[in-house]
């Protein structure tokens, strides 16, 4: 299927809903209820079905017939296509409400108000965990550290499906405060964290010693490759000799700007990714320009490193130009698409697995770097490390010379 646009993860297409309800799967052999007072047992609904499949209208019907309580038919709808998305087992497939698709395309932009985290779905736990706070974010100044666990958000717990509900309501008005707690480790904390508004800077770059050039990523969203440009491009006038990429605790973002940042770097009408759908038909992306940056370069990857930096990583592994130092990454090696529904809502749906250039698969995998480089324990899990305590980068600085 032809793409429309070159996003991947934050695509939208309409679709028209053509029914009220959707069909639910169900396993059952049919409904009954014990009726007090008769001493029968009452068919609620008859029909036993053998293709599992029973249209939601007969559950209504049930509902509005036996239920006490008022029902809102709106909450009714929207908690039945929850349930439909979340039989998917999907961690990355997520039913998104009409209020949070607004916030949802806002952050692709690169400014909300919120508390300044990059999360992602811990599919083992089947939790949400921190990859990143933001750099002197309101997580950040309250301590929140990569590798933390979420377990509440104002008192309400979350599923790894539940991803987006959970950052929506993270967010509020600006001045307003939030309660998490997160395990960490073995041990659980609580913080009380004000929201402010977030503007995030995602590339930051600076000249290291003996003329290395460093550029840090936070995410991918839409200005990624134009800042990384510019950046590059500030660096390059201190005549840099090479060029570290710290792609460590990035948990992702737009497609399109990992492949644009790694075009940047490779020889015209190299493969950079192979995407493969349900049904086997692939798609090749591959660069369009003569390289701008042709510095040595090496990448520096952790657990965090997933989704759009693992496809920049990845490419530049596969084709020679960079070398990877730190430890695997997390193996994140689906694409999502946001589909918009016409009453506003919308659902991220997994739609395809890619490929390195060399057709190596990454999901569930990661990948593996040139350098197995391991942190100081007592630095493990900080944002920020020092450069005199970071193994990582110093083996960097080490190949980059």
């Amino acid at each position: 299927m032809k793409k429309q646009t070159p996003y991947k993860i934050y695509k939208t297409i309409m679709i028209i809903v053509l029914t009220a309800f959707i069909t639910f799967i169900i396993t059952s052999i049919g409904m009954y209820k014990y009726i007090e007072g008769d001493g029968k047992l009452a068919a609620l609904a008859s029909e036993t079905s053998n293709d599992i499949t029973v249209s939601l209208e007969k559950y209504k019907e049930i509902i509005d017939k036996y239920y006490l309580g008022d029902v809102d038919e709106d909450k009714l709808k929207e908690g039945a296509i929850k349930g439909y998305i979340e039989g998917l087992n999907d961690p990355y497939t997520e039913y998104i409400s009409k209020e949070d698709m607004k916030d949802y395309m806002q952050e692709t932009l690169g400014n909300y108000v919120g508390i300044g985290i990059y999360m992602t779905a811990d599919q083992k736990l089947d939790k949400v965990k921190v990859l990143s706070p933001i750099k002197e974010s309101p997580a950040e100044k309250a301590g929140i550290e990569p590798g933390d666990i979420i377990v509440s958000v104002n008192g309400k717990t979350y599923k790894a499906s539940e991803m987006s509900t959970m950052a929506n309501d993270i967010k509020g008005e600006e001045g307003t405060e939030v309660e998490i707690t997160i395990l960490r480790g073995t041990e659980t904390k609580e913080f009380k964290v004000k929201r402010e508004k977030i503007k995030v800077n995602p590339v930051e770059g600076k000249v290291l010693a003996n003329n290395v050039g460093y550029i840090k990523f936070t995410s991918f969203d839409e200005t990624t490759a134009e800042d990384f440009k510019a950046r590059y491009e500030e660096l390059k006038k201190s005549n840099i000799k090479s060029l570290i990429i710290d792609l460590r605790n990035n948990g992702g973002g737009l497609v399109d700007q990992a492949l644009k940042i790694a075009d940047y770097m490779t020889e015209k009408d190299s493969v950079l990714l192979y995407e493969v759908d349900k049904n086997g038909k692939e798609e090749v992306k591959k660069s369009e320009n003569a390289p701008i940056i042709t510095e040595p370069i090496v990448i520096l990857t952790n657990e965090n490193t997933a989704s759009a930096s693992e496809i920049l990583a990845g490419a530049l592994k596969d084709l020679g130009r960079a070398k990877i130092v730190g430890t695997k990454t997390y193996g994140k090696g689906v694409i999502q698409q946001i589909l918009s529904i016409k009453d506003g809502s919308g659902i991220k749906l997994t739609v395809e697995e890619y490929q390195t250039p060399n057709r190596n698969k990454i999901n569930k995998i990661g990948i593996e770097p040139d350098e197995t480089v391991e942190l100081p324990d007592d630095v493990e899990n900080v944002l920020n490390v020092p450069e005199n305590k970071d193994t990582q980068l110093q083996k960097a600085q080490e190949l980059a010379k």
